[in-house]
């Protein structure tokens, strides 16, 4: 008998309910949040607060999966080289210009202990994916974090301004929280400049949502990356793939740039049934497309609602939208948790900014009913 994950999360919730709570699931959801969400029942709540896929993994990664549990009595060497063989080949490169990690987070420790120095520190935004900049700063290495621009972007000219004698520069493109791009011909002309101000410095640009742009202004680095050992790419399998859980990701770059950042590489960071599912997925793009169809129709069909709604909503090429909500977003947070909809945390500085994660149609048919509820419009805005 098959098992949804929803009733997974009850089984694991009801082994646990003697714990005072059990927090809000998603490793985002716990990045610089002192106060966590209590949540007794996590299968009871829509989860809309880590920028998860709610669809999981495709069929074909899951057959996969299933056959790798088999295998779980054994070390994943053979399985490993046979992901690295896999993502080369889809990027058309060797297998000394991929490196796998542990989802991005490995990675982006693994830049800052790789680039970055107390004498040579990072550049990153303000707001921006927490993961690089809370590893400089637990290590001492100074950060600077421009503001982002008026309408939400990387602010390339103050990041550039920024960037005299920095180790590491880092780039969420599109970023994480606000959901904005800056175009490739915006960011190769940055790293160009950046790297004539300040030819030591690496500049790393994570493209995690690559595969939920639809802007044709926008594409990968990864050519200007092969082409030069001072610019590193990352990717991810945990979002449009649906494998967060699984924790898969890689870098691709430089055959020397690869080398120096292996070296702070675990020996063996990739599980078994994780890169059997990541082989499967990456052979499986008529689900990325499918899923880039399913989150644009929901992200436009919710901007809509909030837009009609009076609301200002930053311009999102990923699976989440950032939502000017024009109160205290701890208070709709809680507002909208208490109603059973969990939304992303605060991002400082944007107090009133609410950031929300696309779920399924169901899902998000609900959330938005919360949303209008908390508050005090029509649902029918949209």
């Amino acid at each position: 008998m098959s098992t949804s994950r929803r009733q997974f999360l009850r089984r694991v919730s009801a082994s646990v309910a003697a714990m005072p709570f059990v927090s809000g699931r998603g490793l985002e959801a716990g990045w610089g949040e002192p106060n966590r969400i209590r949540v007794a029942d996590p299968a009871s709540l829509i989860s809309l607060d880590s920028n998860e896929n709610p669809t999981g993994p495709s069929s074909r990664a899951m057959a996969a999966i299933r056959d790798a549990v088999a295998e779980g009595n054994r070390y994943p060497y053979e399985l490993v080289a046979a992901l690295r063989e896999k993502a080369a080949a889809f990027h058309g490169v060797t297998t000394k210009e991929i490196l796998l990690g542990c989802g991005s987070t490995e990675h982006l420790r693994m830049i800052v202990d790789a680039f970055a120095t107390r004498g040579s520190g990072l550049v990153a935004a303000t707001p921006t994916y927490e993961a690089p900049l809370s590893a400089a700063r637990r290590r001492g290495i100074p950060v600077a974090a421009p503001p982002l621009t008026a309408d939400l972007r990387l602010d390339l000219d103050a990041m550039l301004n920024a960037a005299a004698g920095a180790g590491l520069v880092y780039l969420c493109n599109p970023n994480n929280p606000t959901g904005t791009i800056r175009s490739k011909s915006d960011i190769e002309g940055f790293i160009r400049a950046v790297l004539a101000k300040s030819p030591k410095a690496t500049i790393v640009v994570d493209e995690a949502y690559f595969e939920y742009v639809d802007d044709p202004a926008y594409d990968t680095v990864v050519p200007l990356a092969l082409a030069d050992p001072r610019v590193l790419v990352l990717r991810t399998m945990s979002k449009v793939y649906g494998m967060a859980g699984l924790r898969i990701g890689y870098a691709v770059g430089h055959a020397d740039t690869i080398a120096a950042l292996g070296a702070h590489s675990l020996n063996l960071n990739i599980n078994t049934v994780g890169a059997a599912g990541a082989i499967a997925s990456l052979g499986d793009q008529d689900h990325v497309r499918k899923e880039r169809k399913r989150n644009g129709e929901l992200r436009a069909s919710t901007r809509a609602f909030f837009e009609k709604a009076g609301y200002q909503v930053a311009v999102s090429q990923t699976n989440f939208l950032l939502v000017d909500v024009r109160q205290p977003i701890a208070d709709f947070r809680k507002a909208c948790q208490d109603r059973g909809v969990l939304i992303g945390r605060r991002f400082a500085p944007l107090e009133t900014h609410a950031r929300i994660t696309i779920g399924t149609k169901d899902e998000m048919k609900k959330a938005v009913k919360v949303f209008a509820d908390v508050l005090g419009v029509s649902a029918q805005a949209g």
